[in-house]
């Protein structure tokens, strides 16, 4: 018999609050922090503000290792067993699974290049770690003593909802009780937003910056990026109940897939991203019409919207599930934002709120129900969609207990 899987506590650092309470006020108040970066006038990004790691980690020599989207990811996981009640001994056979993408930021780390030279005499001689993608979980075990089975996942947008899959998976089938899942990310330097304007990925132009992000609307021209971090503790639901752990919600289902078709623009045709999320449904023993809400992808770029909008028109022809776009509100969060769109969720779910997708003004496909204006409305299932750079798709079913 397959093991009931929970999630009993979450940290987030985010753009619009790191608590509950901040992420609702937040979007119940339409606060959000985009804004044009120092040094790129044309973009637009959403960045984390007043965010230090010491603030969470304390003094802790090894943080001189950790890129700023490492950061984020230690400080989310240590928020998390922070909020969970578990003592530290009790995680040391835990698992850990994280989501991370890559430093980008080469011209900041290495701002003397010239050439190819990269040697010099102020060069720490452990550079190579804030470079590597297991440094943060490395960081993690460290700091929390976790010894148990783990994974770093970089298969870029969807790294942190697959991250989570696979904690998922390794609970329910019996080869972990507990485990620790998430992930974080930051692109917003200088090589990161040279990254993705040579893609032709994101937004640029002159207009308002709080406008700029549009997802599904038929006027979107690129997404913005975001940055930040989320974790989760995942129990086995027994050892939850056991233990008098809060819950905030029931894992059911995973999928992932691959297009294997381009290596930035999604499938033509969509079908790669429906039986990832038809993976999900089906193991989560759900039918279509037992989602309440979907929790998009929404980037706000043109090829990615509208095929992820006929993907949900087409599976949800016969019950229009409620469609929500939190990039929106955060920004393309890259590596993390399966984890940090997982707990906006989960957030959102508690407190029976669906926030708007904001300026969404003419929806590119009609017939799919997306949310325009925000409301209080109670519901018990979400589904979550990530569609990532080389055709990596995923998807998770999560409801409430």
């Amino acid at each position: 018999m397959k093991r009931r899987v929970v999630i009993t506590s979450m940290g987030i650092v985010s753009s619009v609050g790191r608590c509950e309470n901040e992420i609702i006020e937040s979007l119940k108040e339409k606060k959000v922090s985009f804004e044009r970066p120092a040094f790129d006038g044309d973009v637009v990004v959403s960045p984390v503000k007043k965010f230090n790691a010491r603030d969470y980690t304390g003094p802790f020599k090894d943080g001189r290792y950790l890129n700023r989207g490492a950061q984020f990811a230690v400080a989310s996981a240590i928020e998390t067993v922070k909020r969970s009640g578990c003592e530290k001994e009790s995680l040391s056979e835990a698992g850990l699974f994280v989501g991370a993408g890559p430093n980008l930021d080469i011209g900041g780390e290495f701002p003397e290049v010239r050439k190819g030279e990269l040697d010099r005499e102020d060069l720490q001689a452990l550079w190579i770690l804030k470079f590597l993608p297991n440094t943060a979980a490395s960081v993690i075990a460290k700091l929390l003593g976790i010894h148990g089975e783990n994974l770093t996942v970089s298969t870029a947008c969807s790294a942190s909802l697959q991250a989570i899959g696979e904690a998922f998976r390794k609970i329910k089938d019996g080869y972990l009780s507990m485990s620790l899942a998430g992930g974080g990310d930051s692109r917003l330097s200088p090589g990161g937003i040279l990254a993705y304007r040579k893609a032709k990925a994101i937004y640029t132009g002159n207009g308002d910056s709080l406008y700029a992000c549009r997802p599904f609307d038929c006027s979107r021209s690129g997404f913005i990026p975001g940055e930040g971090g989320a974790f989760f503790l995942l129990e086995e639901f027994e050892r939850a109940k056991k233990r008098g752990a809060q819950v905030y919600g029931e894992i059911c289902g995973y999928g992932c897939s691959m297009d294997a078709y381009n290596m930035t623009a999604p499938d033509r045709n969509g079908e790669k991203g429906k039986i990832a999320v038809a993976s999900a449904l089906n193991e989560a023993a759900m039918s279509v019409k037992e989602v309440d809400v979907i929790s998009s992808h929404g980037t706000g770029t043109v090829l990615n919207d509208e095929r992820e909008a006929d993907l949900i028109g087409d599976l949800y022809e016969s019950r229009k599930p409620h469609v929500i776009a939190l990039k929106s509100w955060i920004g393309h969060t890259a590596s993390a934002c399966g984890a940090l769109e997982l707990a906006l969720s989960l957030a959102c779910m508690r407190a029976g709120y669906l926030p708007e997708i904001r300026n969404l003004e003419e929806p590119c496909r009609k017939g799919v129900n997306f949310v325009s204006d925000g409301k209080h409305l109670p519901f018990g299932t979400v589904l979550i969609e990530n569609f990532g750079f080389g055709g990596q798709n995923s998807a998770l079913v999560v409801r409430s207990v």
